[in-house]
């Protein structure tokens, strides 16, 4: 994946999350259950159920951009 971005930070979320969240659900994820600031210069990775896609969260500095990955042989962890 090609990104024009260069976070200080990546962190992986450890427990499934729900896919049909959109950006508000996920920011809340980051804030509440990651204890950390959404608005930080960072990449926040989420995966699904079957640990098949990724959801990518990141702030921008004009507004929250989320970057679906779905990949064949992906696997989360």
């Amino acid at each position: 994946m090609k990104m024009f971005v260069e976070p200080a930070d990546v962190y992986l979320y450890m427990d499934i999350v729900d896919f049909r969240k959109s950006i508000n659900g996920l920011i809340v994820v980051v804030e509440q259950n990651m204890e950390l600031n959404a608005f930080r210069d960072a990449l926040f990775v989420f995966c699904n159920k079957k640990r098949d896609k990724l959801k990518i969260l990141y702030w921008d500095k004009t507004g929250f951009v989320i970057f679906p990955q779905f990949r064949r042989h992906l696997t989360c962890l």
